[in-house]
């Protein structure tokens, strides 16, 4: 196994530990109004992602499922820009070793379509919705909150074969 892959599984693996405490330090960047809209927009379409049912790799694929879910949240954050908040901010490291696993290509793929999911409407919510409307925000972080309490870590085995698998798998799903 490689130097990188090594580092890549480590993290991916920690990812799907701390998915739901990760999705929760987002909503409380996204309730924060003090935050501009700009920063909110993607932090929003990244929580809103969680709940999409069609997503790039479906929830119970062999662990691979919630890591699209990790990897959504760490780049709308780094997309968020210098306004994020500070807590955040390992988050959006994680966007570089994003882009380092994924190549060139195909991170600007993965960059696009989060970028694209501020536009995405997900069981009735747009972006704009969440940021506008406080119950629309608010039924969106209560859903959160319950989502986070039941979920339960996949097992995603440190394995290089589930490195290629989750290339493909973004490499057959990403819009070119």
């Amino acid at each position: 196994m490689t130097e990188p892959d090594v580092r890549f599984l480590e993290a991916f693996v920690n990812w799907l530990k701390s998915l739901p405490a990760d999705a929760e330090l987002v909503a409380e960047a996204v309730r924060n109004s003090e935050l501009s809209e700009g920063n909110r927009r993607p932090l929003a379409a990244a929580l809103n992602y969680l709940f999409k049912s069609l997503d790039l790799i479906d929830d119970g694929i062999e662990g691979l499922g919630f890591l699209d879910d990790a990897f959504v949240l760490r780049l709308a954050v780094a997309q968020a820009g210098q306004g994020a908040p500070s807590n955040l901010e390992v988050l959006a490291q994680g966007a570089e070793l994003i882009d380092e696993f994924l190549g060139t290509e195909l991170s600007a793929r993965m960059g696009q379509y989060v970028h694209a999911l501020g536009t995405s409407v997900v069981r009735g919510r747009s972006v704009d919705a969440i940021l506008s409307d406080e119950t629309v925000r608010e039924e969106l972080l209560a859903e959160l909150a319950g989502w986070a309490s039941r979920y339960e870590k996949p097992i995603f085995t440190a394995d290089p074969k589930n490195l290629v698998k989750l290339r493909a798998f973004l490499a057959a799903k990403l819009p070119a």
